[in-house]
């Protein structure tokens, strides 16, 4: 079996080489793909070398049959509804309303603003889950007025970028969604069992600012005047929250309950955002038409995507790459939980270099049967390796939140500013990591209380 080992060693070195040429994904994987199943056939048919499983060029005609099942495939109806209800609600002017709210009951406190910040992520990333919106949105609404009141322009980046990208762990992620599909789990489980690590996450965040503003008060300083908070302020926060929390209760609760389904629960969500849209009087014909051309775009984007990645996918499985990849981790001189943390620690690195979308696609497929071999829940591995990939937003070279935030960021906040001030949140999630490594009820309690 040699020989397919060296060709699938050569699939993959030429993915992780050809990604870096500027040329998009879906036609990197496609290309690749049908090179490699050229190769192979090539190899097979004139020189008899052995290529293990592929036996004839029909094998390669069953990607038809893989592309329409995913068409079919109901679960994937929900990602362009909640792309629309995340792009919807970002125009609704449901966050400037929570930012103005939430500054006048907090702003006074010693970070206050980054607390405030953290607040709105979370709220955001459970009304959305469209990270670049998110951040883009937050950087807009708080950085003027954190740099205003002096805070340390690292810590003002780092809250920003780090809270914009809760959205894609707490539910409705539309990570989650993709993750579901490629393992043929549950979405409702996912999104139940990624509602505590992502709220561990942002109160992992509120202790850090707590302390460091405590330690270091020069970093979030408080105003220099601040005025009594009122019953007045108090009510403006409960007003501003309803509306969003409305919408996750009917979005969310009627997939917890069982009311609906989440591609159901996806058309509650885009009607409740444009509804929204409309009460705040922020929904025009323009508005529509630009949510809706971003949610083709997207769509499309993702989808191409996942038409490269089965073809990448098909080919790898009929040169046998599975059962490599399988054989050398279950080969690897570690108890179960090292195998575990092994993948976590490789799909840590690719965040370095790749996106969560081409992890999703590729890497999470091929480890997750090993992990079920080795007798660990799945709904656990996922939502774990699902924690373990939003750090490839906050990580370098390709980090994208870090440049969703350059690209809006006020003068005078340099690339430098941000690696530094993601650097403490990315340690923040490595600990979330750990938490949900050790702790598996977290991600399990709620999903088993559920049924």
């Amino acid at each position: 079996m040699f020989e397919y080992e060296i060709i699938v060693i050569l699939l993959l070195a030429s993915f992780m080489a050809t990604i870096f040429t500027g040329f998009p994904l879906a036609w990197v994987l496609g290309g690749i793909s049908f090179l490699f199943l050229l190769l192979s056939l090539i190899l097979l048919n004139w020189f008899g070398v052995d290529t293990y499983f592929l036996d004839e060029w029909n094998d390669f005609a069953i990607i038809v049959d893989r592309i329409w099942a995913q068409m079919q495939n109901w679960v994937l109806v929900a990602l362009p509804m909640f792309v629309f209800m995340g792009l919807m609600l970002d125009r609704s002017g449901v966050a400037d309303r929570l930012m103005v709210n939430f500054t006048k009951l907090f702003g006074g406190l010693r970070g206050g603003l980054a607390l405030t910040v953290i607040v709105i992520g979370v709220l955001l990333a459970a009304s959305t889950g469209i990270v670049g919106a998110s951040v883009v949105l937050l950087s807009m609404l708080a950085l003027p007025p954190m740099l205003q009141a002096r805070y340390d322009k690292s810590l003002a980046t780092g809250v920003v970028a780090s809270s914009g990208t809760l959205g894609i762990l707490i539910p409705p992620s539309i990570m989650l969604v993709i993750m579901a599909d490629q393992l043929s789990l549950p979405v409702g489980d996912l999104f139940m069992g990624a509602v505590f690590p992502g709220l561990i996450l942002g109160g992992l965040y509120v202790g850090y600012v707590v302390i460091l503003a405590l330690v270091r008060p020069d970093m979030a300083p408080a105003p220099d005047a601040t005025g009594t908070v009122t019953w007045r302020d108090v009510l403006g926060v409960v007003l501003a929250v309803v509306p969003p929390m409305l919408l996750i209760l009917a979005v969310l609760g009627s997939i917890f309950f069982g009311i609906a389904t989440p591609t159901e629960a996806s058309g509650i969500g885009a009607l409740g955002a444009t509804l929204l849209a409309a009460a705040n009087g922020r929904l025009t014909v323009e508005v529509l038409r630009r949510v809706c051309r971003e949610t083709m775009l997207t769509t499309a984007f993702i989808f191409g995507i996942f038409l490269g990645a089965t073809a990448f996918a098909l080919v790898m499985r009929s040169l046998g790459g599975d059962e490599f990849i399988g054989g050398l981790l279950e080969g690897l001189p570690f108890p179960p939980w090292g195998v575990v943390a092994t993948i976590l620690f490789i799909a840590f690195i690719a965040g370095f270099f790749l996106d969560w979308l081409e992890i999703s696609l590729i890497i999470l497929p091929l480890v997750a049967p090993v992990v079920d071999a080795l007798g660990f829940d799945l709904v656990w591995f996922t939502v774990l390796f699902a924690t373990t990939l939003q750090t490839s937003f906050l990580t370098p070279p390709v980090g994208f939140s870090i440049f969703y935030l350059k690209g809006v960021a006020p003068p005078g906040i340099t690339i430098g500013h941000i690696y530094k001030g993601v650097v403490p949140f990315v340690i923040l999630q490595l600990i979330g990591i750990l938490l949900v490594f050790q702790f598996q009820d977290i991600v399990l309690w709620l999903p088993e209380q559920m049924y």
